[in-house]
Parts: C-alpha cells; sequence; structure tokens
C-alpha cells in the first residue's frame, strides 16, 4: 500500500464510496416511487440500435401512470420490480410520445421488465467523493485545517485578551464566563471545537464568534447539516450584523432557500443573493423592461417592412413574369391562326387542282397534299405551344394574383412604420443599450457577491458547490456532531485561517448507512464506524473511551443551561452527561402548571406496566404500544380541557398558543409517531404538523411540556433503540435528545416493568429508568385511562365513552356484548383460530347483527382440517363474511370504524380474555 492509499483522505474517500453502494442497496422502503412498465429497448444512448457495451448506457422506452412531478428536478435510481438488488442511477424524461425516455447502464436479456425508480440520494456522497478523490490524486497537499479534524497538526490556541473590540456591548452581553472564554478562544486560535449540549445558548455563542471574526476583517462560511440549523444560526448573526454598513447589499447571505420562516420574515430580502440582486437592479430593470418592449416594437415593424419589402420585389416579379407569358401566348396564338389560314388555302388549291389535266392534275395534287399535311403538323405544334403558354401566362397571373393580395392585407400595411433605413438603426441602437445594461447587470451580481462577508449555507451544499464565497478565512460548523466525518473533512479544508466546529456530541449522530448494514462486510462496517459514522470531536480525540477530555486546549464546553428546569436537567444528566453534569441557570417559573393539575410537577412519570397489552408473536411490535397511544391521547385531552393546548376545531390560535407552540409528543420508532399523530388528529380535528413526531424531527426545538413516550412493552424486546450503552451510543444519543426537549414539563410514558426486565443491565436507558423511579412524580394510569365495569357503559356520556378505558377480564364480555348490540353499519372480528365453545358464544349475536343489516367481517386463518372448515361454514351461515389470512396473530374487534377492542380477546376462540382489554375509540 503506497503512503498515498494509506493516508487519511484515501480512508476517506473509501468511507464515502461505502455509503454510495450502502444507499444504492438499501430497499428505501420509506422512499416515493414510482412504477414503469410496458419497456421497450430504443437501442445505445446517443442514437441507433447498435448492441452497446457493457459499461454503456442504453435507452428505453416506458409508460407510467403515475408519475410524481417532483421526480423532475430529482436525480433519480432505478431497479426492477421485482428485484431486491442495488439501484442503478438512471436519467428519466418525458419522450414526446407521453412515455417516459430511460438511460442506464442496466441491460436486460430479453424484454425489459418494470422498473421501480426513487430519488438517487447519493448525488452529495458522489459529490465528496469527487473532491475527495481530487485530494488524494494530489498527495501532499492535504489543506492545514482538515487535519485539524483529524486531530492532525498543530494548532495555536490562544485566548483574544479585548474581545470588546470585534463583539459590541461585550460587557453588557448576558453571556456566563464559559460563553465568554469560547468566544475570545474562538478569535485568537487556530481552531475551537465548541461543545454545547441542550440549552447551553451553544447557536448565540456561534454567532457572536462569527460577529467578531466578521469585525477582525475575516470572512466567514457558516455551515450546518440542515437547513433550519443554518437559518437559526444566521438569524442570530443577521440580528447582530443588521446595522452594519452594506447590510442591505449583501453583507450577510444565504445559499439556497431559507427554511426557517422567521429568519425569511426578518432578513430574507435582505440575505437572498436572489433578492438582494432583483433590488439592487429594480431600476436597471424598470430600463431593461422598457427598452426591450420598444425593442420589440422596432424588431416588430422591421419585420414587417423587410416582408412587405420582399412582397414588393416578388409582386414585381411576378408581373414581369405574367407579362412575358402573355407575349409568349399571343406569339403562339397568332402562329396557330396563321397556320390555319394557310392550311385553309391548300385545301381550297387542292380542290381547284381536281379539275385541271389529268397530268399535271396529278402532280398539283400530290405536291399540295404533301403542303397540306406538312401544314398540319405545324399547326398542331403551333396549338400545343399556345396552349402551354396560356397555362403559363394563367399561372403567372394567379401568382401576381396571389402575391397582390398578400401586399393588400393588414398585416403587411406599413403606412404606420418608419422607413427600413430608420428602422435598421433603431435595431441595432436599442441592441447596443440592452447589451449595456445587462453587462451592468451582471456587474451588480459580481458585486453582491463580492461584498459578502458571511454566508451560510447546508455542509451539503457546500459540498456540491463550485465557490460559496471568494475567500474563506473561517468555516464555523453548527451541528457538527450531526455531520459524518468525510464532509466535516471537506468543510474544513475550506478554511483559509480559522476553524470552528461547534455541537454535542451525545445528540444526534450524523445518518450514516454502511455502520449497520447487514449486506457490508465486517471489515467494510468497521472502516464505517471509523471514518464516517464518527463525529469530529471523536476523530480530533476530544473524547475517549465516551469521556470528554475537558482540559483539552482545543475544546471549549459549555455546562450552564437555560432550557430545562432543575428535575428535568437531572435526568438529562444522568442519561448522557454523567462525566460532565449540566447546571442549571433558569429559574424554577413554569408559565402552565398553573393551568392543569397534570403539570404539578417538572418531571412526571405514567408507568403503564399494570396496563400492558403484549403482542410477543407480532412482527415489529416493539415499535408500536396501542396503551401508550390511548395514554397520550388522554393527556392530551387533559391538557385541552385545562385550556393549556387549543381544543377540537377552535378558532385560530394567536401566536404562541397553537398546540405546537406548548406541546411536543416525541416516540423513537416511527410507527408509533405515525399511530400518534393520527390519533392525536381527532382529539384536533385536523392533522397539527409537528405534534407528534420521533426524535430525529425534534432535534433543534423545544417545547414547553414534553411527552415522551418510550414504546417499549408489546413486543418481545425493546428494540434496537434501546440497546446501546456507551456514552457515545446512539442510544444514549437519541434518549438525550427526547428527553432534553422540554422546558418546564417532562411527561414520561413507560412499562417500567417491562424496561427493568429488558433493558441492558448499564448504560444510558437504565440510567434513565432507575432515575424516573427515584425523583419522578407518578401519575397513575388509572387516572388518565381509568378501569370500566362493562355496567357503567350505559349510564355514560357521549364524552366518557369516547375515552380509552380498560376492562378487567370478568367484564369483558359483558361489554363487548354492549357494544356489539349497538354496532350499525360494520362489525370487524380479527380472529386467529376458531372454536365452537366461542362460536356457540357469539355466534347469535353476530347473526342478529347480519340480519339487521350490519357488514360482519371474520378475518381467520385458512382452515387446516374439516372442523375449521365447518365452523367456517357457521360463520357464513349466520351472514358473516369470512376472509383468510395466512400467518395473522391480531386479536381485535372492530366496531362501525369507531371502537376498537385490543388486548388478548381472542373472540371466536376462546370464551373471555385472560387479561385487561383496552376499549379505544
Amino acid at each position: 500500500m503506497t503512503e498515498a492509499e494509506d493516508s487519511p483522505v484515501a480512508h476517506l474517500l473509501r468511507a464515502a464510496e461505502l455509503e454510495i453502494v450502502a444507499s444504492r442497496r438499501a430497499d428505501g422502503a420509506n422512499k416515493r416511487k414510482a412504477t414503469l412498465s410496458a419497456g421497450t429497448l430504443v437501442g445505445a444512448a446517443g442514437g441507433g440500435y447498435a448492441a452497446p457495451g457493457p459499461a454503456d448506457r442504453r435507452e428505453y422506452r416506458y409508460a407510467c401512470r403515475a408519475w410524481p412531478p417532483e421526480f423532475d428536478a430529482l436525480e433519480l435510481m432505478v431497479r426492477p420490480v421485482d428485484s431486491t438488488g442495488p439501484w442503478t442511477p438512471a436519467e428519466v424524461t418525458a419522450a414526446p410520445d407521453g412515455r417516459r425516455r430511460v438511460l442506464t447502464t442496466l441491460a436486460f436479456p430479453g424484454n425489459p421488465p418494470n422498473l421501480q425508480v426513487r430519488e438517487d440520494d447519493t448525488s452529495t456522497w458522489v459529490a465528496l467523493a469527487a473532491r475527495l478523490r481530487g485530494v488524494v490524486t494530489a498527495w501532499g497537499e492535504e489543506p492545514e485545517a482538515a487535519r485539524w479534524v483529524l486531530g492532525g497538526g498543530k494548532p495555536a490556541a490562544k485566548v483574544e485578551p479585548t474581545p470588546d473590540r470585534f463583539v459590541r456591548d461585550w460587557h453588557r452581553l448576558r453571556l456566563n464566563a464559559e460563553q465568554r472564554m469560547a468566544v475570545s478562544r474562538a478569535l485568537a486560535s487556530d481552531v475551537l471545537f465548541l461543545w454545547g449540549p441542550p440549552g447551553t445558548g451553544k447557536t448565540d455563542v456561534v454567532s457572536h464568534i462569527i460577529e467578531g471574526c466578521y469585525r477582525q476583517g475575516l470572512n466567514v462560511l457558516l455551515l450546518a447539516p440542515t437547513k433550519v440549523a443554518v437559518d437559526q444560526a444566521l438569524l442570530r448573526v443577521c440580528r447582530l450584523l443588521e446595522a452594519e454598513d452594506g447590510f442591505d447589499e449583501g453583507l450577510v447571505q444565504r445559499a439556497g432557500d431559507i427554511a426557517l420562516p422567521a429568519l425569511a420574515q426578518a432578513f430574507g430580502e435582505r440575505i437572498s443573493e436572489e433578492r438582494i440582486i432583483e433590488r439592487l437592479t429594480a431600476g436597471l430593470a424598470d430600463r431593461l423592461d422598457k427598452l426591450t418592449d420598444e425593442h420589440a416594437v422596432v424588431r416588430g415593424q422591421l419585420e414587417r417592412r423587410l416582408r412587405a419589402e420582399e412582397l414588393l420585389r416578388r409582386h414585381a416579379e411576378a408581373q414581369n413574369t405574367k407579362a412575358h407569358a402573355y407575349q409568349a401566348w399571343q406569339a403562339a396564338d397568332g402562329a396557330v391562326r396563321a397556320t390555319e389560314q394557310a392550311c385553309a388555302r391548300l385545301m381550297e388549291d387542292l380542290h381547284k387542282a381536281h379539275n385541271g389535266f389529268a397530268l399535271r392534275k396529278q402532280h398539283r395534287i400530290e405536291a399540295l397534299s404533301a403542303q397540306f399535311a406538312a401544314a398540319q403538323d405545324q399547326l398542331g405544334q403551333y396549338r400545343a405551344q399556345a396552349a402551354a403558354t396560356y397555362q403559363g401566362f394563367v399561372g403567372a397571373d394567379q401568382a401576381a394574383g396571389q402575391i397582390g393580395g398578400r401586399l393588400s392585407s393588414p398585416e403587411n400595411d406599413v403606412s404606420d412604420c418608419a422607413p427600413t433605413a430608420a428602422l435598421r438603426q433603431r435595431d441595432q441602437e436599442l441592441k447596443d443599450q440592452i447589451a449595456e445594461l445587462e453587462a451592468q447587470a451582471r456587474k451588480v451580481v459580481d458585486v453582491v457577491r463580492a461584498r459578502c462577508r458571511v454566508k451560510g449555507a447546508t455542509v451539503a451544499r457546500a459540498v456540491v458547490s463550485a465557490k460559496l464565497l471568494d475567500r474563506v478565512d473561517v468555516v464555523v460548523v453548527d451541528e457538527a456532531g450531526m455531520v459524518d466525518l468525510p464532509s466535516a473533512w471537506f468543510a474544513a479544508s475550506l478554511a483559509g485561517r480559522r476553524l470552528v466546529l461547534a455541537g454535542d456530541f451525545r445528540q444526534l449522530p450524523a445518518v450514516t448507512m454502511t455502520a449497520e448494514d447487514r449486506k457490508a462486510t465486517a471489515d467494510e462496517r468497521r472502516h464505517a464506524q471509523l471514518w464516517s459514522a464518527r463525529d469530529c470531536f471523536h476523530a480530533a480525540g476530544l473524547v475517549d473511551h465516551g469521556l470528554v477530555k475537558l482540559a483539552d486546549t482545543r475544546l471549549a464546553a459549555l455546562r450552564v443551561q437555560y432550557r430545562m428546569r432543575t428535575s428535568i436537567c437531572a435526568v438529562v444528566n444522568a442519561v448522557a452527561y454523567q462525566d460532565a453534569p449540566l447546571h442549571t441557570g433558569r429559574d424554577e417559573s413554569a408559565e402552565h402548571a398553573q393551568l392543569s393539575g397534570l403539570l404539578d410537577s417538572p418531571l412526571i412519570l405514567v408507568d403503564t406496566s399494570s396496563r400492558r397489552i403484549a403482542h410477543p408473536h407480532r412482527r415489529n411490535a416493539h415499535q408500536s404500544n396501542e396503551v401508550h397511544e390511548a395514554v397520550i391521547h388522554e393527556i392530551i385531552r387533559s391538557l385541552q380541557y385545562d385550556g393549556v393546548v387549543p381544543t377540537r376545531k377552535a378558532a385560530p390560535a394567536p401566536a404562541g398558543t397553537a398546540a405546537t407552540d406548548r406541546v411536543g409528543v416525541i416516540a423513537p420508532y416511527r410507527a408509533q409517531a405515525n399511530n400518534l399523530a393520527a390519533g392525536l388528529k381527532h382529539r384536533f380535528g385536523e392533522h397539527v404538523q409537528g405534534l407528534a413526531d420521533t426524535v430525529h424531527r425534534f432535534q433543534g426545538s423545544e417545547r414547553p411540556v414534553i411527552v415522551f413516550d418510550t414504546v417499549a412493552g408489546a413486543g418481545r424486546d425493546a428494540g434496537y433503540f434501546y440497546a446501546g450503552t456507551e456514552l457515545s451510543s446512539t442510544t444514549c444519543r437519541l434518549l438525550n435528545v427526547g428527553l432534553s426537549r422540554a422546558r418546564d414539563h417532562l411527561i414520561v410514558i413507560a412499562d417500567m416493568d417491562f424496561l427493568r426486565e429488558k433493558l441492558p443491565r448499564t448504560g444510558a436507558a437504565r440510567a434513565m429508568v432507575q432515575h424516573l423511579e427515584r425523583h419522578a412524580f407518578a401519575w397513575p394510569v388509572d387516572q388518565l385511562v381509568p378501569v370500566r365495569e362493562a355496567s357503567e357503559l350505559a349510564t355514560l356520556s357521549t364524552e366518557e365513552l369516547a375515552r380509552p378505558a380498560f376492562f378487567p377480564a370478568d367484564e369483558v364480555d359483558r361489554a363487548v356484548a354492549w357494544d356489539l348490540d349497538r354496532a350499525l353499519r360494520s362489525i370487524e372480528v380479527f380472529s386467529p383460530f376458531l372454536a365452537a365453545t366461542a362460536l356457540d358464544r357469539w355466534l347469535p349475536r353476530l347473526r342478529s347483527r347480519a340480519q339487521a343489516g350490519v357488514a360482519v367481517t371474520v378475518y381467520t386463518r385458512p382452515p387446516e382440517d374439516d372442523r375449521n372448515t365447518a365452523h367456517v361454514e357457521r360463520l357464513r351461515a349466520a351472514g358473516c363474511h369470512v376472509d383468510f389470512r395466512e400467518r395473522m396473530h391480531e386479536k381485535v374487534l372492530i366496531l362501525d370504524d369507531d371502537v376498537l377492542w385490543h388486548g388478548s380477546l381472542n373472540l371466536l376462540s376462546h370464551t373471555g380474555s385472560r387479561d385487561l382489554m383496552m376499549r379505544l375509540t
């Protein structure tokens, strides 16, 4: 292996290439797809039907019933519909015949199969690999700042003694000692790693660092992994620099679309390069529009003039042709008449010749006959010539008439046009003036770009862009803990003088695939873990065996947080900051605590152990939990009743009082987050975007009240979310983010018995459980989801009937019977197995409802013997529709699409439930 091949850059390049491979062989289950059908091979891309080589692109034509419009702007990949193999990049465009033109290296031996299409999300990795490949080729030119990311080089670590020279109102700023030291060190050091856990004011510190660098005369490139993270930091920078000269002309700029509404509203017109140019060239644009309009008029008149002149020329030619044709026709016609007269004279002479002497007569007749025959031949020729010349004359006359008609039409009327020479002169003058204005506009573009001193962009945009700033002195990467190592290295390579990497290596990690890719080899996974999945803090050696090196001069740590109340901060410390606990710098007031009794404590635990409904045989059962869903549904209902959040279909809430301004519901798994979002839609009468979502979606946000659903309890184990034990594990990072979103109140929904049994003996999740046991206020689950008796159903109000409830085993049959008797539209029974005793018990009721017009459907497994077949026939005879499902495990009863019974009740197999059953609406 050569020195270049073993260099850090070569390892980073391999990591990027592995990510491309892993992404293209991933199924993309959650990605939007389109299907292409009825394909035909056109041939080699670029023309012809010559057989292309193995690496050549082929051109296909496909039909597509539903083409997503957004695909037209995306890089795409394809693979056969029935394939589980890797995806192949393809260019898919609309063909003239309405089908889809597909250019790809895929080759098929027979008829092209149907294809699936999805977004190629490797474009950034492909661009990054190209950048890294260039560095590998040019060995020895590794940028110094990039070496700092990997712990190399000897960066200077200093402290700016007079930060007040560069940061306005330095002494009056509400910064604590750690924050001030971080700014001072960043303004004097070559590199600073800023560790900012949740609520420690990291983004404020970053904005003051950028402010100081700007006043030091340096150009700053601000990068972050997400658009929102860029915008949040840039919003603070704009507030600090908006009074500076040139701010309105592009001093601070945002590359790419603005995602944060607050930034767009406050500064969008002044930081968007496109809008700045539009504003500064408004006068030029007006003049350009006027000149362009005038040029269109002049050009139109000139074209009319030229067209009319051409018609005049052609009309004159046509008239001349017509005159010549007339003369030719007249000449031919005269020849015909003269020859006809000659023939008549010869005929008369022939008559006379017959009266002479016999000998003389014969000679005379022969001579005249010969002359007459010759004259007749000549006459035929002249007549043909006359006919032809006449037709030529008629054609010329018609052509002249047509051109004359066009000349007289209004569209060729040039009476209102200036002379041609004048129009030509004005046309050229306008062209010159327009070109001059366009050149001035281009100069404005260059000037605006040159004026930029602070440019904000995503890391991905920096990777794919040729140049974001004319000169980059300082690179600041916010949320650097979420940036993969190859991208962090490349971002650092752009820095000419200084590098600041800010983030929290115990919050969300970078999104990479190879380290967890089962199709990758063990060596590939190890390589990815080291060279792509690691963040820059670990790569630089600032974290050793999960513990942070606080004494390292490259690191500035912020350890006073102002977001969470003390009790919430304590559980976050127990989970993620055991080696460097955070301190609370805020008071204990909570604006919504007086509104609801549910919010009496900052840290609340709802233990659902006694209400567990397990599904040990259901696939991915650990990813959802209907008991927790019911509990959260009731928590939101209580908060609505107490006025903390708006009620169902309430009038639009004033600013700051919407549901998403006050409450967030976080789940570790997408399946549960989707279930919660769908259920809460009923509570509010509409889908509330951002109310319930996964941990990843809540990164960077905070709410006064957070409901954290641990979900675990329904499956055989807790799931991969809880598998990690180290402080650097994904488990620790995700739990940290989920818990630390809360400002005033954190409500944790957990099956504590299940977690005690299933969690690893050590680690972040175990620490959370132990801390909750000792310190959280325990809110009884029965107060949220009550245990009822069947006899209560008839006495409950509509509102109370709509609440989730548990029923003891000995009450379930009577409660279910009560619901069955009141079903009006549909009854759906999910019962994997059938038994005679259960059928004897429930079939009369099902038959009665079917006879009343209720659609009764039973979902069960296919019968395996005659006895089960007989059970199916009994159901059908009672008016029930039977639908077979292989390997089903669900035990559910749904009535009128409104009431759902869930739990251990196998309605048509056992006589009753063995455990608590839950009734949901």
